[in-house]
């Protein structure tokens, strides 16, 4: 029987209401953080006018996340995940309905302090989104939905990355910064309304109840124990954070390229329509043979293509590089979400995926500052192409000392 005629077909998924709803509810929240994302740098900079401000925006952002993702998945595994998913999203409203009314001057409150706190609770709140997602994802498809579902899965989040910068900048420009906020809060109450609507059922609650870091420990040693999870996730963070190039654009923009500010925009947007195109593809293709083995070699794609990104000096060489890049990246993305979500148990999704998101989170935020700091110690190419090659000696160290992801065919965990 043909794809398109399968019951487990895109079509046919994107028919069942209760994954178009949870989807509504992954694109709406990641709009709503990413555009106040957008508009609290433009915000901090035009009242400090000092670039080091920006900088503690992602670390206001980043240590409350690191601090809450524990517990948050020990809350997903043990609360209603629906309703937990409704209080994170009245989170997002709140952050937006605040920092609306701080750039409006409806608080008694001066300075960017207040600003930073409202982004320390997107950091709390951002702990429970994907957890919460990856929970329900597992509740509204059948397992043998669960590859092709991460494809969509993947196209949804790569379209609300590049969608929730640009419309954070054209609401800033054309309406000011309290529409930008406003806008904000209107995707929070859309991503709370869609699973308002979902209908799902929930796993029961468990019988007894570990004490927390009881729980949240058997949580991490069920990944540290798991080599195909481990290697999976150990070959995305070390990947992202030895062969991240997307920091360095700016200035390979105006030291390398010599193009003008409109190419950032290009090359920004390139590995996303790269992983964009890769989720299209594998959410009417998903592998199944062999998901180990192109995993590794996607892996090695993306080294190979950072170390011909640093050597490129053509603009349009340039843009057609990163595009590929994304498109490895996009596989990797989606081969490890489907290994996720068929190799964890119910009772555990929350706190896995937590430490999922850790692993994520720090690799892209230590990512750019590893970039920066070899770019200053090496200089901008050299750094770039080490980092290539680097992600090379990763894949092939994982590829030895990870035979069970190696051989991996995602059937056998089906």
């Amino acid at each position: 029987m043909s794809a398109a005629h399968d019951g487990n077909s895109v079509g046919a998924l994107l028919r069942q209401p209760g994954f178009v709803q949870l989807l509504l509810y992954r694109i709406a929240a990641m709009l709503s953080y990413q555009i106040v994302a957008v508009t609290v740098g433009w915000h901090i900079y035009e009242i400090t006018r000092n670039p080091f401000s920006l900088g503690l925006i992602g670390l206001a952002e980043v240590l409350p996340f690191f601090c809450v993702a524990p517990f948050a998945g020990y809350l997903v595994d043990h609360l209603p995940r629906r309703r937990l998913g409704m209080v994170a999203s009245l989170g997002l409203i709140v952050t937006a309905v605040v920092l609306a009314c701080v750039a409006q001057g409806w608080l008694p409150f001066e300075g960017v302090w207040p600003i930073y706190l409202a982004i320390a609770l997107t950091g709390m709140v951002r702990a429970f989104l994907s957890p919460i997602y990856n929970a329900l994802f597992a509740r509204v498809l059948a397992r043998e939905q669960f590859a092709r579902g991460a494809g969509i899965g993947s196209v949804v989040f790569q379209a609300g990355m590049v969608i929730g910068p640009a419309l954070g900048g054209v609401l800033v420009g054309w309406g000011g910064k309290g529409l930008s906020y406003a806008v904000a809060a209107g995707m929070a109450c859309l991503a709370l309304v869609a699973l308002a609507m979902l209908q799902v059922s929930e796993p029961p609650p468990p019988q007894t109840r570990a004490p927390i870091f009881t729980s949240i420990a058997e949580g991490a040693r069920f990944v540290l124990s798991n080599q195909i999870m481990l290697g999976a996730m150990a070959l995305d963070m070390f990947s992202v954070l030895l062969g991240g190039v997307v920091a360095m654009l700016p200035a390979f923009i105006q030291d390398i390229l010599h193009y003008g500010p409109e190419g950032l925009g290009i090359l920004r947007a390139a590995p996303a329509l790269g992983s964009i195109c890769v989720g299209v593809w594998l959410a009417r293709h998903p592998l199944h043979r062999n998901a180990g083995r192109v995993l590794l070699f996607a892996v090695a794609g993306f080294g190979l293509s950072v170390v011909a990104f640093g050597l490129s000096h053509h603009f349009w060489l340039s843009a057609a590089i990163l595009l590929f890049y994304g498109a490895c990246d996009g596989v990797s993305v989606v081969v490890r979400s489907t290994i996720l979500q068929l190799a964890t148990p119910d009772e555990m999704r929350g706190r896995v995926s937590s430490i999922n998101g850790i692993f994520i989170s720090s690799s892209n935020e230590l990512g750019a500052f590893y970039a920066g700091t070899m770019a200053r110690l090496l200089g901008l190419v050299p750094a770039v192409v080490i980092g290539g090659c680097a992600v090379l000696g990763v894949a092939g160290i994982t590829a030895w000392r990870a035979p069970q992801l190696r051989r991996l065919n995602l059937r056998d965990l089906q």
